[in-house]
């Protein structure tokens, strides 16, 4: 690939992360004001069952499209990912039904899912399917370079949840059923509508339609490693960054919840503009050059130098200000927000490298290695929000876990750096 097309494509996937993440920033400054700190900490409280639950539903399987061998072989490994999705998601939707037609909301409960209530509790599985199918749709579209199409897609979806999230909560439908449940199926159908897009985006690549089940089979066992430890590695890092709200946040005031989540948002959502943007693009150029047995390191190094240039004056001013700046843009009930941000942004600065570079571990099939560091990573989180359990306190548990985050990152981001190196080491060979 051309230098000027790697930058080219950089642009067009950036541009349509930075509108869509503009559009989600901004309409926090109208939603903030539109619904309470409480409904905040409900609302991330769903969508941290759906972060955990999009894992199992494609076993992660998906991530194997950009590194199938042949077209074919891309289509069939796609079509396995869609229908376990779609298994997957059914069979949530079913026992979530039943338990609720027998009356048995207590069961809710006693699972802890009444964080939710059962209203919000029937909008996981939908939104699980839609997740989910949504990534293979894009990772199939990132194989084919199509990336005006995930990145138009990104801003229907994050426009249209926008708008009905603003709708629902406007001050007429408050104490109305509608408002109750106005973030999550904002979110719910803003991603239904980015899912129409990657849909016919990814029928126009005309892939092979006559995949039987003995292609689909082989699909899966020579990819067996994603679901082996990709899926578990996924898994355990997905309930170790959602424990503040799958556990925690069980103890402590649903207000207090809703400020560290708003913070948690605006931090991670920047970083998203890039990760994902960048994550893409630089699957695709790594595994290209890799399957052409061409040295990496240069890429890597570049990209690493020009994010880190851009991102440490703006965390900087992000760190010494962050509670006027929460203040003066959402209101002063959510000024509380600054303590959180401070303890993120060491942890948010690694992660912005790091997690750019989290396709190595796949490129190399060193999967079951880079699980080992999120076992750590869970036991030191699930240490961290002991000691806030034991002493009482909602802020020490947030800044021991942003540590371990920050820790952890940091390790995983110089395994990567070591991977390259060894890789092209060997290459000069």
């Amino acid at each position: 690939m051309k230098k000027s097309s790697f930058i080219r494509d950089g642009i067009t996937l950036v541009s349509g992360n930075v509108w869509a993440q503009a559009i989600a920033f901004v309409s926090y400054l109208v939603l903030s004001r539109l619904f309470s700190p409480e409904d905040f900490g409900l609302y991330n409280i769903f969508y941290s069952y759906i972060e955990v639950l999009i894992i199992v539903s494609t076993c992660k399987y998906e991530l194997a499209i950009v590194l199938a061998d042949t077209d074919r072989e891309a289509a069939a490994v796609g079509r396995l990912a869609l229908r376990l999705n779609t298994f997957i998601s059914l069979a949530l939707l079913s026992a979530l039904l039943v338990l609720t037609l027998l009356g048995r909301t207590e069961a809710f409960a006693a699972t802890r899912l009444a964080g939710l209530n059962p209203m919000l509790a029937l909008l996981v599985p939908p939104m699980v399917f839609l997740c989910g199918t949504s990534r293979v749709y894009s990772f199939t579209l990132n194989r084919f370079r199509r990336f005006r199409s995930i990145a138009l897609s990104e801003v229907v979806g994050s426009t249209s949840g926008v708008l009905l999230k603003v709708l629902f909560g406007l001050p007429r439908l408050a104490s109305t059923l509608w408002h109750s449940v106005g973030l999550p199926l904002g979110t719910v159908l803003g991603r239904a509508c980015a899912n129409v897009n990657l849909a016919l985006q990814w029928r126009r690549l005309d892939l092979p339609r006559d995949i039987g089940r003995d292609e689909r089979r082989a699909a899966a066992v020579r990819f067996r490693n994603f679901p082996l430890f990709t899926m578990p590695k996924d898994l355990i890092n997905s309930l170790s960054y959602n424990l503040p709200f799958l556990w925690l946040a069980l103890y402590f005031d649903k207000a207090e919840v809703g400020l560290f989540s708003l913070a948690l948002t605006c931090t991670f959502r920047p970083i998203n503009i890039f990760n994902n943007a960048f994550e893409k693009l630089l699957y695709v150029r790594v595994a290209e050059k890799v399957r052409a047995h061409q040295p990496i390191g240069g890429d890597i190094r570049r990209f690493a130098l020009v994010l880190n240039a851009v991102a440490l004056p703006l965390f900087a001013v992000a760190f010494l200000f962050g509670g006027e700046i929460f203040g003066f843009l959402f209101g002063d009930r959510w000024a509380g927000c600054g303590y959180y941000l401070r303890c993120l942004l060491p942890w948010v600065y690694v992660v912005l490298t790091s997690s750019s570079l989290m396709f190595i571990a796949n490129v190399y099939g060193r999967q079951r290695t880079e699980f080992f560091f999120y076992i750590a990573l869970l036991i030191l989180r699930i240490a961290a929000i002991a000691v806030g359990l034991h002493t009482g306190s909602f802020r020490l548990a947030i800044l021991l876990f942003a540590a371990a985050g920050a820790v952890m990152s940091l390790a995983l981001l110089a395994w990567y750096i070591s991977l390259v190196r060894r890789y092209d080491n060997s290459e000069a060979c």
